[in-house]
This record gives structure tokens, C-alpha cells and sequence, in this order.
């Protein structure tokens, strides 16, 4: 089995003007190969699909990102199999517009997990199957408290990474019980600030219980740029995907445009490798890094990532990294 997994996807602003004239697979650009050859694909969607409502209280939240309800068809055509919600964009333009990116998402059958119109609908997992693999993917954030799903309001799965606090236990729990359900359990969190090349020290901590719960990979996003894998228990931890498709301006320092296509290979429910393809931002577009481009992309994975300790593998002809996988 194959399961593609990319960080932030964000369709409004720019690359929403952009879609009015230009094909609906245009954003994906030419990793669109890696998606169809897939046998299931999740993504983090940094935006609403709507055409209805306005920003959420501009004066204490600079962007908004909204994408015209049309491009439903841009995660179809790219046979996106389920997204993430639980992020600070999802309620940018209200409670209108995140009701219509549901039931666009579930008219679409595109799973989601992250949000929802009460608490229960926002923290339940999305189950899918992939390869025969049956897979729940459960999503949570930290960023955005006052979006907090509650019992009869719609919202996120707020949750702050704090092991002592009650909510955290729930997570675990409902790890643990997605796990009795399916065979291959994802959590992806949307944590942390937006910058940095290195985890929030509790991450990690918190991550190595949600792998104790029985998570089989975590996929973290949020900060815009990519970070460190760790294999812990022969479990894939990626605390942060970076930026897949968007139309921000590019730190050069901290490069926002450089993230990876994430592939876990299995075999069965069982683990096999993790494969990381380089990618770019090109003009509002995803791209396969090639040559010096993706070699660069990779040795600062590979050197982040042996911070944990955690040797990837340069494959040059393929050009991607590959991360062997022992379950313990």
C-alpha cells in the first residue's frame, strides 16, 4: 500500500484568482503523478471552500484564505482521499463558510477530521481503506483556542500539547480506540508557531505518547517549513510537513517554499519505508525539486533529521530520501 501525505495546502487569495482561468489541476502541478499512482492521499487544507461569508475579526487576524466552491475540484482531481480541518484557517471567514467546506467535502466523499459543526463531529477520526488497509486519520490543533469546537458549536479539535492536561488523556483514549478499528492510525496535528526548523520541546515528548497509544505514524504541520523525521518504536514521526501548495511570500532564510511528497509504503498493516520526494512552490504551483535543488532539500532533511538520530537514505535515481521501517 501507498499513502501519499503533504503538508499545507492553501487555495485561496492568489491561487484561488489563479483557478479562474487555469485548469483545476493546476495547483498540483507535477506531483500529480505521485497522487494518482497512490492508493490514498491526506493532505492539510489551509483554507475554506466557500463563497460565502467574512473574515473572522480582521482587527486580531491579519490573512483570511477562502477559495471559491468550485474547487472542490481540485482535491477531486487530484483524488485527494481525506483532509485535515483542525487548523487556524478553517473558520477565517465563520461558521457559513465552514458548513459549506463540509458538506462540499462530504458531498465529494473526502474524508475529513478536524472540524466539525459540535465537538463530537470535530475530534470523531476519518476512516478510510487504502490498499485494503482500513486507516483513521485523526486531526487536532493548538492554534486558535475561541475556535474550539464545543458540544453544540461548530469549530475545531483545539487541544493544547500539554500532557498533564485532562484533554490529553482524551486523545490517547481515542487513539487507543481507533486502533482497535483500524489497522493504520494517523494523527495530524497542526502545532507550534510558524517558524522554526526545530520541534517545540514538548512535541516530541507528546508525540512518543501518541505513538505509545497507538498512533503508527504522526504527521505534523503548521510552522511553514519542514523538520526532522524520528523513528521511535519503528514508527515515523514528521513534526512538521512545510508548506505543499500556497501563495506566500518566500523567507530566504527559512525556506517556506521546500517541502516533500510523503509516501509510507506498506506492506499489509505493516510498515515498510517512508519515502520523501523534494518539492517547490513555483509560482503558486507544487513542483518536483530536481538536480542541486532537491540534493539541497534533502541534506537538510537528512541533517535535521539526524538530530534524532535518524538516517535517511539518498536514492539518486529516484530522487527522494527513504526511511526503512522495523516495527518493534
Amino acid at each position: 500500500m501507498r499513502l501519499v501525505l503533504l503538508g499545507d495546502v492553501m487555495l485561496g487569495r492568489l491561487v484561488n484568482d489563479g483557478l479562474r482561468s487555469r485548469p483545476v489541476e493546476f495547483p498540483w502541478g507535477d506531483t500529480m503523478d505521485f497522487l494518482k499512482s497512490a492508493d490514498a492521499s491526506v493532505c492539510n487544507l489551509e483554507c475554506v471552500i466557500s463563497d460565502r461569508g467574512v473574515p473572522w475579526e480582521p482587527a486580531r487576524k491579519a490573512f483570511h484564505f477562502r477559495t471559491d466552491s468550485k474547487n472542490i475540484e481540485v482535491l477531486k482531481k487530484a483524488s485527494i482521499t481525506a483532509v485535515t480541518l483542525a487548523n487556524n484557517h478553517t473558520l477565517d471567514f465563520g461558521a457559513e463558510a465552514l458548513a459549506d467546506t463540509l458538506s462540499s467535502l462530504d458531498a465529494s466523499g473526502i474524508k475529513r477530521a478536524g472540524a466539525g459543526i459540535d465537538f463530537g463531529d470535530a475530534s470523531r477520526p476519518a476512516y478510510f481503506k487504502a490498499g485494503g488497509v482500513d486507516v483513521a486519520l485523526i486531526s487536532f490543533t493548538d492554534n486558535e483556542p475561541d475556535w474550539e469546537a464545543k458540544e453544540k458549536t461548530p469549530g475545531v479539535y483545539y487541544l493544547p500539547v500539554d500532557l498533564k492536561d485532562p484533554r490529553a488523556a482524551m486523545l490517547l483514549d481515542m487513539i487507543g480506540e481507533a486502533k482497535k478499528r483500524a489497522e493504520l492510525v494517523i494523527v495530524s496535528p497542526h502545532w507550534g508557531p510558524n517558524r522554526g526548523y526545530r520541534p517545540v520541546p514538548i512535541h516530541i515528548p507528546f508525540a512518543h505518547a501518541m505513538i505509545d497509544a497507538g498512533a503508527d505514524i504522526v504527521f505534523g504541520h503548521s510552522c511553514h517549513v519542514f523538520q526532522g523525521v524520528e523513528l521511535y518504536r519503528g514508527r515515523p514521526i514528521i513534526y512538521s510537513a512545510g508548506d505543499f501548495i500556497d501563495d506566500y511570500a518566500v523567507d530566504e532564510v527559512e525556506r517556506n517554499d521546500e517541502s516533500f511528497v510523503f509516501i509510507l509504503e506498506t506492506e499489509g498493516a505493516r510498515l515498510r519505508r517512508l519515502l520523501l520526494y523534494p518539492t517547490m512552490i513555483i509560482r503558486f504551483q507544487a513542483r518536483a525539486a530536481s538536480g542541486f535543488l532537491a540534493e539541497d532539500i534533502a541534506i537538510k532533511m537528512k541533517n535535521l533529521s539526524s538530530e534524532f538520530k535518524t538516517k535517511l537514505k539518498w536514492l539518486e535515481e529516484e530522487c527522494c530520501l527513504e526511511l526503512f521501517l522495523a516495527q518493534q
